[in-house]
């Protein structure tokens, strides 16, 4: 924004292509019209690229989490990975974070946190967990491909359409780096890394 940028919250539901190439959609600011379009909406990146005629291997990884409060004055001062029982306990402000490893099911099938309930007793052994600080443990919904690379760069059929998604866990590393790469091919900069290991048209 200190940029010039601005932030509009809409429908991407709502998304057209104009007869002139141009994109527009209905945001709660009024319709905003585009020359460029990029679809990046992590695990929900589907319910708009397959609208669009394409078609990705776009699968997930749910992860769940659960805080505690420490008992008896005990403190974890950084993370701990057991990479025996395939989990980590975290130091947070909210508490003692225990996160789980990662569960391959469809984005929006009801939760099982079946790694929670099995690893807790274990964790317990090696670090003094008190009582649960959440009503349910929290779920994550990761977007990943086959390869595990994301799909970053131009759309195969459309010329002002672009892809930026199917970062496993990752977004928040990547996210950046994938920004300023879109922005190089975008704009016809020669880009600082080769985009193509991250086509689209890969699969």
């Amino acid at each position: 924004k200190r940029r010039g940028g601005r932030f509009f919250t809409g429908d991407a539901h709502s998304l057209q292509e104009a007869a002139d190439g141009r994109w527009s959609v209905d945001t709660h600011e009024g319709h905003v019209n585009a020359r460029d379009l990029v679809v990046s909406l992590g695990p929900w990146s589907d319910l708009i690229f397959r609208e669009l005629g394409y078609d990705f291997p776009l699968a997930f990884k749910r992860g769940y989490h659960m805080h505690y409060a420490p008992r008896e004055g005990a403190v974890l001062a950084h993370p701990v990975l057991d990479a025996d029982n395939g989990y980590v306990l975290a130091p947070m402000t909210r508490g003692i974070r225990l996160t789980t490893g990662a569960e391959f099911a469809r984005r929006d099938t009801p939760p099982t946190p079946v790694q929670i309930e099995q690893t807790e007793p274990i964790a317990r052994k090696l670090f003094p967990l008190g009582e649960r600080l959440d009503t349910k443990p929290w779920m994550g919904c990761r977007p990943c491909l086959p390869d595990m690379l994301p799909i970053v760069g131009k759309a195969p059929r459309h010329e002002r359409l672009w892809f930026d998604f199917g970062h496993q866990h990752h977004g928040f590393t990547l996210g950046p780096v994938c920004g300023r790469l879109l922005a190089e091919m975008m704009t016809g900069e020669t880009p600082f890394t080769d985009p193509a290991p991250y086509r689209a048209d890969r699969f």
